[in-house]
């Protein structure tokens, strides 16, 4: 195998899913089923075919026939919408369970953070976690005493590190999960999209440690549905869908690939549940889309055609000013632009109940070429106070033609920058004589 630390081959994993389970009847009930077993018995004879046609619908296959060699030291991004195979992925690789078909070789010490807390005794205190952890990755006791200090201040839990974890909150568990899983130094580390349950500061930390833990030659494999993690961490990126590889390449294009063939559109978001939509004390978000000139939602736009961001939001109560706000990031994770509201109409006047659409249009010609995640938020300004903020609500990809009229002229390269305006140019000839020393 060389310097491969995983090789895949022809890996399927099946599910069958369980029959309805009955309900408690009454001895009246016990009594009709036993009289009726001999017709019933007929009639399952009579309806085989139909029966086994059912049973066959019951099986799902999570992941079909994905082959993949990751070499040591890669920083591999797993990406694909939910129930695309992701996490069944990562768990054959993590042993939790066996593939129904294929083969996976591994190589290396693998460890895991699938879930918040996975592996953890929830009776046990941080310390004897700690060193739970480091055990069962067959580490010594005094290599799990080397790093023991970093992993509490990296998990930020000193106080509370002799307390049993059953009593720590869903962000100390991650905080210390995380901490432990990258520190105690597996060849392989897979990450499954717990990160979002940290705050932005605490993901920033993580993303930065799984940077470190890739240059030190050691392999990392990350799921998240943040793409612009996923391009700033990772050079290689596999795109799954439906249990099939079908993509397999350079983190950016693979990611423009997802966004831009409808596979992972994130164009428009809908909140079909008001209850569940983000919201704050006078304001609640129902929808956003991103759109064109005409109305029609897209995912990828002209980069000569203006794009508008529309968000559909709910006043709950009377009485406050506020305003609409967006912040545009790339998918190197570069802020790229924030807009707020300035509708003269409505600014700094309290907005009265109901349902309101603010849209705001960026002209074409400005932003480069690439893929742009767009949060959404609602300021109330008197109390001065987030209604709500929705990180990489919608997203959307610029793509710049190869016609001559755009920015980039008749050069068919690499341009970079976060924005590629249309300037006005003038080129002026003065003629052969006005040439030095003629």
């Amino acid at each position: 195998m060389g310097d491969v630390a995983v090789r895949l081959a022809g890996i399927s994993k099946r599910y069958r899913l369980g029959p309805k389970q009955p309900s408690y009847g009454t001895l009246r009930d016990t009594l009709t089923r036993v009289a009726g077993a001999p017709w019933r018995w007929a009639a399952r004879m009579a309806g085989g075919s139909r029966a086994a046609a059912a049973e066959r619908r019951e099986i799902i296959w999570a992941l079909q026939d994905v082959s993949c060699e990751i070499q040591r030291g890669e920083l591999v991004g797993i990406i694909g919408r939910n129930g695309s195979g992701k996490s069944t992925f990562l768990k054959i690789l993590s042993r939790i369970t066996p593939p129904t078909r294929g083969c996976a070789e591994i190589r290396g010490r693998v460890g895991s953070l699938l879930e918040v807390g996975t592996g953890f005794h929830p009776e046990l205190t941080g310390r004897e976690n700690i060193f739970l952890n480091g055990a069962i990755l067959g580490m010594r006791k005094t290599e799990i005493r080397a790093k023991f200090d970093e992993i509490v201040a990296f998990a930020e839990v000193e106080r509370f590190i002799d307390t049993p974890v059953k009593h720590y909150s869903s962000g100390m568990y991650l905080r210390l999960a995380f901490a432990v899983a990258a520190h105690l130094e597996p060849e392989i580390l897979l990450v499954d999209e717990v990160l979002a349950v940290g705050d932005a500061r605490f993901q920033k930390k993580c993303l930065a440690k799984m940077g470190e833990v890739g240059q030190a030659g050691r392999t990392v494999l990350f799921v998240s549905h943040s793409m612009p993690a996923v391009t700033r961490l990772c050079q290689r990126v596999l795109l799954l869908d439906e249990g099939r590889l079908v993509a397999d390449g350079p983190a950016h294009r693979v990611v423009n690939a997802y966004l831009s063939s409808g596979v992972g559109t994130t164009a428009m978001r809908v909140w079909e549940d008001p209850a569940k939509a983000p919201r704050g004390e006078a304001a609640r978000i129902l929808a956003v889309r991103v759109c064109t000139e005409d109305g029609t939602v897209t995912d990828a736009v002209d980069i000569r055609r203006p794009v508008t961001i529309e968000v559909d939001y709910e006043v709950l109560k009377p009485g406050f000013p506020m305003f609409v706000h967006y912040q545009f990031v790339n998918e190197e994770g570069l802020h790229v632009f924030s807009a707020h509201e300035l509708d003269t109409r409505w600014r700094r006047r309290p907005r009265p109940v109901g349902i309101w659409t603010t849209r705001a249009q960026i002209p074409g010609n400005l932003l480069s070429e690439g893929t742009l995640f767009v949060g959404v938020g609602v300021h109330t300004l008197e109390p001065d106070r987030s209604e709500f903020y929705v990180p990489e609500a919608v997203a959307f990809s610029v793509i710049d033609s190869l016609d001559g009229d755009s920015a980039r002229g008749d050069w068919a390269g690499h341009m970079g920058g976060v924005i590629r305006p249309l300037l006005d140019w003038q080129t002026t000839w003065h003629g052969a004589e006005a040439a030095t020393g003629s």
